[in-house]
């Protein structure tokens, strides 16, 4: 019996659900964000730090979740560790859309308010942290080698999609609509709109199976062999489960530093350059950097719709190429691409040359981080660690990121305001050095089984 790629595909799909949340919860507070201000903040004669701690609340919870998701996953196993995180999404959805729910007056606005509502994000933010590491690492040990990058990669298409949706979503609520019925009614609907697909998220995971290597973890062999047949065979699963069998008992313990230093390093350094090239500042502020590139409003958005679909149609350019050319070489590809397009940003932000070459040197760099550094990190991530120590590993590396993620995001405003040149310098530098540690550091995985990877880092 050959590999049966259809029930993987339809397991790895409602997988990629959590990735698509995880886009989602990120992104919805774009559209809600200045109904938020004028309703909780502004009302209340609240400063702009409070608006931007409220905006960024949910990546709180993103480290949170993140640092626990090792625990939780495994603990509770990668399957529970994901119903766990659709009931969090579903939760924050329903809170943050009516956060006056039990406690408070509707519509009145007060400090104990904001600080429920920035409570119920910081709930959607620890689904995101627990999602952002347990999804790859979930679809990772259920993917065949041969085609693990591409269905990992899947996830990354995902969380770029559940962004693209939302932004769709924020839009069709709004439009038409007056500031005044936005601001009261329109914002609450954009929050609550996540609880749908978190409920269908939630269910379909009580129907998908528990992940092989995790039930060899727990010795439990009858259930893992069941599983891996009815992926591969009965044949290929007596070997692969042999081969998880042989890891799991090895003389290696479980503790984090049984293979070195160095693999929880690559992991963790993989995070952060993720993040130090800078890509969240523009997905983040893309609307703002092109209105200060002379970008009318509508304009600006016209050309965050482009960004969108151009991340869209890289990720997929990553999913089909992943599998045939390598981790590597892509990494080292984006790398150059991400760097020529931030240094060209740079030299024209230091001679003030505003204009459609601005536009031109952003869509190269997000185009070469969206076929490189946004999926093939997550790959990495979910298949560099031995079955020992994934769990742990993986929530050091997600725990990372989010905390790079933060310190990025949050000192933008203040760089820019030193100086707009060498902001964008500054990425561009991160992205030459993300490129020489890819070269000297990072192991190429393609076609590897995750059983293979210990004699990696035992070398």
């Amino acid at each position: 019996m050959k590999q049966n790629k259809s029930f993987i595909y339809v397991v790895t799909l409602v997988a990629t659900l959590g990735g698509l949340l995880f886009g989602y919860d990120t992104a919805v507070i774009s559209g809600a964000e200045k109904s938020i201000q004028s309703f909780l903040i502004d009302s209340q004669g609240l400063g702009s730090f409070v608006h931007g701690m409220t905006v960024s609340s949910a990546l709180i919870g993103c480290i949170i979740g993140g640092a626990i998701s090792g625990l939780v996953s495994s603990r509770y196993g990668r399957k529970n560790a994901l119903i766990i995180a659709g009931v969090l999404f579903l939760l924050s959805a329903l809170g943050s859309g009516n956060p006056e729910f039990l406690f408070f007056e509707k519509g009145v606005p007060s400090i104990g308010l904001l600080w429920i509502f920035n409570f119920y994000r910081v709930i959607g933010g620890i689904g995101v942290g627990l999602a952002s590491a347990v999804c790859p690492m979930y679809i990772g040990e259920i993917a065949p080698a041969d085609i693990r990058g591409k269905l990992v990669s899947l996830n990354q298409f995902a969380i770029i999609f559940g962004m693209l949706v939302v932004y769709f979503v924020n839009w069709g609520i709004a439009d038409g609509q007056t500031i005044e019925w936005i601001n009261e009614i329109g914002w609450r609907r954009m929050f609550l709109s996540e609880a749908i697909p978190a409920s269908i998220f939630a269910i379909l995971m009580f129907f998908m199976p528990e992940t092989p290597r995790y039930l060899a973890l727990q010795h439990k062999d009858d259930k893992a062999l069941s599983i891996l047949t009815r992926f591969n065979g009965l044949d290929k699963a007596k070997e692969i489960l042999g081969d998880i069998k042989n890891s799991v008992d090895s003389s290696v313990k479980g503790k984090l530093f049984s293979y070195g230093k160095v693999v929880i390093i690559v992991g963790v350094l993989l995070s952060v350059f993720q993040q130090f090239v800078g890509i969240n500042v523009a997905l983040y502020y893309a609307p703002r950097i092109f209105e200060s590139m002379g970008a009318a409003k509508d304009a600006s958005m016209l050309q965050t719709i482009i960004m969108g679909l151009v991340n869209v149609i890289f990720t997929v350019v990553a999913i089909l190429t992943v599998d045939k050319w390598g981790r590597k070489p892509l990494l080292i590809t984006g790398s150059i691409g991400m760097a020529v397009g931030m240094i060209a940003i740079s030299i024209l932000a230091f001679q003030n040359i505003i204009g459609m070459a601005t536009l031109v040197f952003i869509i190269i760099y997000t185009a070469s981080f969206m076929m490189s550094w946004g999926p093939i990190c997550w790959v990495l991530i979910a298949e560099i660690y031995p079955n020992k120590i994934r769990s742990q590993a993986i929530a050091i590396a997600v725990a990372a990121q989010w905390a790079a993620n933060f310190f990025i995001s949050s000192t933008y405003p203040p760089m820019m305001e030193f100086s707009s040149g060498g902001t964008y310098l500054f990425y561009g530098v991160m992205s030459v050095l993300s490129a020489i540690f890819v070269w000297k550091m990072v192991p190429e995985t393609k076609g590897k089984t995750l059983e293979e990877m210990e004699n990696i880092w035992k070398k």
